[in-house]
């Protein structure tokens, strides 16, 4: 894939100037607290104290917690800490953490360990002040801490945290205040809470917090044992359920509790419409070395093996859907433990589908997250997997045909012999007891606004690493990319060679491999006439379409060694965020691909125009 693109920017010393106001601010922030009225006395327990310009040193005695909404940088001096399942202990390097008021808030809370003998006390408080000195803590921090200090208790350094993908989120109104809560609580603040807001963080109720049922708890032992002991295989755990009923937060909590005592974990996403680890519309495998403490935007990467299915639902395709998942499923090399997440669609045939993909993949554990009352979807047994028809596959009632589908299900049809339509696995029940648990309507964010920010996390890696002022997407210089060097297919619709280009254009697509050589007597464009199943390499953003001289435009963030194996683009049902396109910057006159002259009459228009609605209820109407 033939491309030129010019030198990055360097920050301005406007941009510095830019950033050492924001820094301002949040230290405004916080000294706002105090000023509200008499300052009661610090929390028992509780210490934080201000150890240098935008750091803090936090002391939590052992079960203690913090629950907490926002973001920094997080390291352990002294002790270990537990967060969202993954213990941090002094030799982990810091790690950034993000608890937006979006999503369940994070809890810090502090391990017990072994209480040491009485003579180890004087190393132990030695080591702990000097770990604060090696970073630079100050001396009246560190007398107010090493105060209140105990043998068993955990010291944490917390650190203000600015990165490229939160400065790109944050620099759009309508999520400006992403990071900050959306309602306040009915609490004193004390010092404790203005030195915790000049990091970045406030304090707010263990209600807010990941709410741990006994069912989950016991599920997750369960799964920890079967994982470390492997006593019958590499475990393969599928987990599914109804929309809004925690499976995301349960697979965080998963993946960081087996990174605990594994070095790697593999994760398999299934979910197009909610991904983890990608911007939406993909399946995709991901090895995870590293804790998962924020939501989706906050850590997407490049999987080991990625397809852009390019629709956020496969209803109108589920075929395709199954194709994809098997696809990417082969790559998976039963070494490590799987983690498999799915959709929230269990109704109808969504559940029929269902039932086909566990036939598929045959998991070893299947996690169904359900209310008490089992309204939704019957308990998966493997009884019910056995006997129970799919969308594209029959149960042992049905037929003893073991042939899983037809026309394009050809591809994984069964070997003879084996007998598909009966998976054994174990199946863990999980009820959800957190509020609004189960009701799809009653979700924190609207599902739309949660793929656009993931989206935008993506096009984060876009800015510059140095601390600065945010480059506008239209400043970047973008790739160019010759019409016959890809070959180009639009998944969702027909769309006319004549306006294909009028499709492509201020378009998102997957940049992708087939490994087919495309071949053009002229000068393009290379148009495929089915969609094929191939790697997703990464995406991009088609910011114009040069007729006269043959070229795409294309901005993305994929290293130039894995573009140069592009040789296709894939323009599906993904769009590009709204606020992207509206608040681009600098724009005199009318803003590129945005008009106000829009008829709403238009069929498919209704859904943007609801989508923006909510998206200025949400985020707006919290802050007067």
């Amino acid at each position: 894939m033939p491309a030129r693109r010019s030198r990055p920017r360097r920050a301005s010393a406007r941009a510095l100037a830019r950033a050492s106001r924001a820094e301002a601010a949040w230290r405004e922030f916080a000294a706002s607290f105090t000023r509200i009225g008499m300052v009661p006395p610090a929390e028992p327990g509780l210490v934080a104290v201000e150890a240098a310009e935008g750091t803090a040193v936090l002391l939590l005695e052992p079960r203690q917690a913090l629950t907490f909404t926002g973001k920094c940088r997080l390291r352990c001096l002294y002790g270990a800490v537990r967060l969202l399942g993954f213990a941090v202990a002094s030799h982990h390097p810091g790690l950034p953490v993000f608890s937006p008021a979006t999503h369940c808030a994070l809890s810090l809370e502090a391990l017990p360990g072994a209480r040491p003998p009485a003579a180890a006390l004087r190393q132990l408080r030695a080591a702990a002040r000097a770990a604060m000195r090696s970073h630079r803590v100050r001396r009246p921090a560190r007398v107010k801490v090493m105060a209140r200090f105990s043998p068993d208790c955990a010291v944490v350094l917390l650190e203000h945290l600015d990165t490229p993908v939160t400065r790109f989120l944050l620099s759009h109104p309508p999520l400006s205040r992403f990071f900050e809560p959306q309602k306040k609580e009915e609490s004193a603040f004390t010092p404790e809470h203005a030195v915790l807001a000049s990091v970045g963080i406030v304090k707010c109720s263990p209600d807010c917090g990941l709410q741990v049922s006994e069912s989950m708890c016991l599920a997750l032992e369960e799964l920890i044992q079967a994982c470390c002991e492997e006593d019958e295989g590499v475990p393969v755990v599928l987990v599914c359920g109804p929309k809004n009923t925690g499976k995301s937060t349960f697979n965080r909590y998963l993946i960081n509790l087996l990174l605990n005592r594994l070095p790697v974990v593999e994760y398999m996403e299934c979910d197009i419409g909610q991904t983890e680890f990608t911007p939406p519309g993909c399946v995709s495998l991901s090895s995870v070395t590293e804790p998962v403490l924020g939501p989706p935007f906050t850590h997407q990467q490049m999987p080991s093996k990625m397809v852009y299915y390019g629709q956020t639902s496969c209803e109108q395709d589920t075929e395709r859907y199954l194709d994809v998942v098997k696809y990417v499923f082969s790559y998976y090399k039963k070494e490590v433990p799987l983690i498999i997440n799915t959709m929230g669609w269990v109704k109808g045939e969504g559940l029929l589908l269902l039932i086909d993909l566990i036939r598929l993949l045959s998991p070893s554990h299947i996690v169904q997250m359900d209310m008490c009352d089992w309204k939704v979807m019957p308990p998966l047994t493997s009884e019910h997997i056995h006997f129970s028809a799919g969308l594209h596959t029959k149960g042992k009632q049905q037929s003893k045909c073991k042939q899983l589908g037809v026309g394009s299900m050809e591809s994984w049809k069964c070997p003879e012999g084996e007998d598909v339509s009966a998976p054994q696995h174990k199946l863990l029940y999980v009820h959800p007891e957190f509020p609004r648990a189960g009701v799809a309507g009653e979700v924190r964010v609207h599902s739309s606004i949660l793929r656009d920010m993931s989206i935008l996390g993506y096009l984060g890696h876009l800015q510059s690493p140095d601390i600065g002022a945010v480059l506008p997407l239209h400043s970047l210089v973008p790739y160019q990319v010759p019409f016959n060097a890809v070959a180009l297919r639009v998944i969702h619709t027909d769309v006319a060679p004549s306006n294909i280009m009028y499709a492509v254009n201020a378009s998102w697509v997957g940049l992708c491999c087939i490994p087919e050589e495309v071949r053009c007597q002229s000068e393009g464009p290379v148009l495929l006439t089915q969609t094929p199943i191939c790697d997703c390499l990464g995406f991009g953003i088609v910011r114009g379409v040069d007729m006269e001289k043959k070229l795409y435009h294309i901005l993305t963030p994929v290293p130039p060694v894995n573009l140069r194996l592009v040789n296709c683009l894939l323009l599906g049902n993904i769009a590009i965020p709204n606020c992207v396109l509206v608040g681009q910057q600098g724009i005199e006159g009318e803003i590129p691909y945005v008009t106000s002259d829009y008829n709403y009459s238009i069929m498919g228009s209704g859904k943007l125009r609801k989508k923006k609605q909510h998206l200025k209820r949400r985020f707006e109407c919290d802050y007067p």
